[in-house]
């Protein structure tokens, strides 16, 4: 392996932030190096509100994945999430000068900087702007132009729009917390390659991820992303909600509703009853399980029906739009017992619990499997790919390796390093690092 051919990911959510450091092997899957985790303060509905507090719980999560790893982590991959984000569908075109010659990159790139330049809302940016499907001279549905003859290059976009001022938030603290940002990925896209195969992206299949501040949303169809939604709501109102209706504190909540909790009342009998110490010396409180369930079923019915909406929004009626592999849920709140049953009843589409197990090396800790890292295990993913790419910096300032070693790896680097910048610089970059190179600066020159 090359000396710090590391990546990291880190997901700052609304209830927890995360950082995962991580590689590929050499069988192509992801290998967790360490995890850090910390409780999330300063972050409301996937946006920071509180900068200092952000900063605290980044640099907590940090240190664990480094003391985990023994690596020093320096630059990260971070998902944006929240309120705020809206994307939209554009058409746009590109006349070429000669048409004798065939589509290159550079016209692809051409006509996503186009789009770049859509007079957005005040106060808005473009974060991604992700071609569908191209159209040559008229010929529609092309999935890869490259190579063919024309002289009217069109193309339909999927365009994710943000506010700057979140995006510049998310920035400040990265930097403030003495890290390096390396890219920024919408996060329903993390979610969506840690869980899904190609496969069900191929057939149509919509993928929601039920954080603690939002319920992201991500639909695929012949293996295109053809829409994401950001909908306010997450787990957290649902804490919030038993909190108000049994009259019990926020931290007793998230246990009732982790322990106890079912999105289904039927399944309860009246006679379940579960007892709550009270605060200083009062009488106990009991709270019987079906109010419980009755509380919660009628939070995620609102929830779901939502994100149904959205579905529908989309156009899943349509039979050419239909999503043969249904839903994919994800995230903290996926775990909620007999939401898998309320979903399929809700919206009559197949339903699994996705888990982002696919892409992680065999040997990889349990714990990360579970559905609460899909995002960071997304993000992680990412990273890898920008790392091989040879887009990002290398992630990881200081290793624990054995000098000699170094100086070899530093000499084979260098002649590697000759050997490939001819190819490097041919190499195009994306569109998104062009974006991403622009928001740095941006970011730097704020300060």
């Amino acid at each position: 392996m090359e000396v710090g051919n590391y990546s990291v990911g880190l997901d700052i959510g609304t209830t927890k932030i995360v950082a995962i450091i991580g590689k590929k092997n050499e069988y192509g899957k992801i290998e967790v190096l360490g995890i850090g985790k910390s409780k999330s303060l300063g972050v409301h509905r996937g946006v920071v509100n509180n900068i200092t507090q952000t900063i605290q719980s980044i640099q907590q999560a940090v240190e664990e994945a480094e003391v985990n790893s023994g690596l020093k982590i320096g630059s990260v991959v971070v998902g944006i999430a929240g309120q705020h984000i809206r994307s939209l569908h554009h058409s746009d075109y590109i006349t070429r000068a000669d048409s004798e010659e065939v589509i290159n990159d550079e016209d692809l790139d051409k006509l996503c900087n186009q789009v770049y330049k859509l007079v957005m809302l005040p106060g808005e940016e473009i974060i991604h702007v992700l071609p569908q499907e191209y159209k040559v001279d008229g010929q529609a549905e092309i999935k890869e132009p490259i190579g063919m003859y024309g002289g009217r290059l069109e193309a339909n976009f999927h365009v994710v729009v943000g506010q700057v001022s979140s995006i510049k938030n998310v920035g400040r603290c990265i930097k403030s917390a003495g890290l390096d940002l390396g890219n920024i990925t919408l996060e329903p896209l993390a979610s969506s390659d840690a869980v899904l195969s190609k496969e069900e992206k191929e057939a149509g299949v919509a993928l929601i991820d039920i954080g603690g501040g939002t319920t992201d949303l991500a639909i695929f169809k012949d293996g295109i992303i053809r829409h994401t939604a950001v909908i306010p709501f997450g787990g957290g109102v649902i804490t919030e909600d038993i909190k108000e209706g049994c009259s019990i504190i926020e931290k007793q909540a998230e246990l009732l509703k982790v322990r106890f909790g079912s999105a289904w009342p039927g399944e309860n009998k009246d006679n379940e009853i579960v007892s709550i110490p009270g605060l200083r010396g009062r009488e106990p409180k009991e709270i019987t399980l079906k109010n419980l369930s009755k509380i919660i079923h009628a939070r995620v019915v609102e929830i779901v029906e939502q994100v149904y909406a959205e579905i529908k929004n989309y156009g899943h009626d349509e039979q050419k739009k239909k999503l043969i592999a249904g839903i994919v849920l994800t995230g903290g709140g996926s775990q909620l017992k007999h939401l898998k049953q309320l979903v399929e009843y809700i919206t009559g589409m197949d339903t699994r619990i996705g888990y982002p197990n696919e892409h992680l090396a065999g040997d990889s800790d349990a714990e990360i499997a579970s559905p609460l890292y899909a995002t960071a295990v997304g993000l992680l993913m990412n990273a890898v790919e920008s790392e091989n790419k040879g887009k990002t910096e290398v992630k990881i300032k200081e290793e624990p390796v054995d000098e000699g070693e170094l100086v070899m790896a530093g000499h084979e680097e260098e002649e590697h390093q000759q050997q490939n910048s001819a190819k490097v610089q041919q190499e195009r970059k994306s569109v998104f690092d062009k974006w991403s190179e622009k928001l740095k600066d941006f970011l730097d020159n704020a300060e």
